[in-house]
């Protein structure tokens, strides 16, 4: 009886308003339904839910807003020089001064630096004389001396009237926040220089290796028969070079600098975009929609560029993801072995260069390049692993 007058209910309220919503049922409530959405919208959506390509993605944009804009917020320039201030670390072991107005840094050469008591970094303290045999260098603070007793180990500071050592402190270095290399050049901002300087490389190299494989692959695909064969041979002779020394083969004949590592990476790496793209044209130009156009009379240009190669984007992407930290570990590579950009202007690749010097007394200038290095190689390949979860269909859940 009860189901008689719902339904009842229901074709009263149709007959009523013939156009109006129908009720909805208990069943038609519970019913899950998927929602639509665009290509690039269920890309997206299925790559956010990869936490490891979220946190690729967040590394990049800091490290890309790090390099950029960072230069803007410090006071220093990769080329400035402080001599006085030379491999000076970030953290610092000091010796508080008898009246506890500042702090002495003692330095790797067996110099005397006044650090402030909210850790920036003073003058340098004037030599008076060395004494060989109480083991001691005199130094002149306001009138008094002060002393280095190098009798032991460690060195300390000790007050050669009282023969007192003065107490230890450890203090963080707020005039240069990551500490000065051989030369006393801030760090940190040779660091955002030479982030930005391996950036611009690997973007660079890759959109001319994006557009060079493209075409090349695309045509070699397309056309088939005795021109692929002829363009793959070229390739295969290109592959049996190992690409490291036929790009150090191009830094020599070039010689040194910005433009020669653009062009040396640039002429390589396209190689395997070339064969990613061929593939993919080969696979597709078989298909329905290939097959309509060249019925309806469309040129080889139009099938190319608005069927063929928007198509295979997805496998084009992830291969550019992989190439950029392959181009940034060759940028670094060639400027550790010194054949990459000249002094004063810096990398990546130059800074651990110039920090394998001093590798034992400063572990931190090889150290923090070097993290900087991994981090922009593992965010590139974590987002390059969650592009390709999105773009493949196959994967789709």
């Amino acid at each position: 009886m009860e189901n008689e007058r719902k339904n009842t209910e229901a074709l009263n309220l149709i007959c009523e308003d013939p156009w109006g919503a129908l009720p909805e049922s208990r069943q038609e409530r519970e019913k899950i339904a998927g929602r639509n959405r665009s290509f690039f919208s269920d890309v997206w959506f299925r790559f956010r839910r990869k936490p490891t390509a979220l946190a690729g993605l967040a590394v990049i944009l800091i490290l890309l807003i790090f390099a950029l804009f960072g230069p803007y917020f410090t006071k220093y320039s990769y080329s400035d020089q402080n001599l006085d201030l030379v491999n000076i670390p970030p953290y610092l072991s000091v010796f508080e001064a008898e009246d506890g107005s500042c702090y002495f840094y003692i330095t790797q050469s067996l110099k005397v630096v006044v650090v402030n008591k909210d850790g920036t970094l003073g003058r340098q303290l004037t030599r008076l004389r060395e004494d060989e045999k109480q083991k001691m260098i005199f130094f002149d603070y306001n009138g008094e001396e002060i002393a280095i007793f190098y009798g032991m180990q460690p060195y300390v500071i000790a007050n050669p009237v009282a023969r007192t050592v003065m107490p230890r402190a450890k203090v963080w270095n707020r005039s240069y926040v990551l500490g000065t290399d051989t030369l006393g050049r801030d760090i940190l901002t040779r660091l955002m220089y030479g982030t930005r300087v391996s950036l611009l490389v690997a973007f660079i190299a890759v959109i001319v290796n994006m557009v060079i494989g493209i075409v090349y692959g695309g045509i070699s695909g397309y056309a088939g028969g005795a021109v692929d064969n002829i363009m793959m041979r070229i390739v295969d002779i290109i592959s049996t070079i190992p690409l490291t020394l036929y790009v150090i083969l191009i830094m020599v004949l070039l010689g040194s600098g910005l433009h020669s590592i653009i062009i040396a990476i640039g002429t390589v790496y396209w190689v395997d975009m070339a064969r990613v793209v061929r593939g993919q044209v080969l696979t597709l130009k078989e298909q329905e929609f290939v097959v309509a156009s060249k019925t309806i009379g469309s040129p080889t240009k139009t099938i190319l560029t608005q069927h063929l190669i928007p198509n295979a984007m997805g496998p084009i992407l992830v291969t550019v993801t992989m190439l950029i930290p392959s181009a940034i570990f060759m940028e670094a590579f060639l400027g550790y072995l010194g054949i990459g950009l000249q002094p004063p202007l810096a990398s990546l690749g130059t800074m651990c260069n110039d920090a394998t010097e001093n590798l034992k007394s400063c572990p931190h200038q090889l150290f923090i390049p070097a993290l900087v290095i991994c981090l922009i190689m593992f965010a590139f390949n974590f987002v390059g692993d969650g592009l390709r979860d999105a773009l493949d269909p196959k994967l789709k859940k």
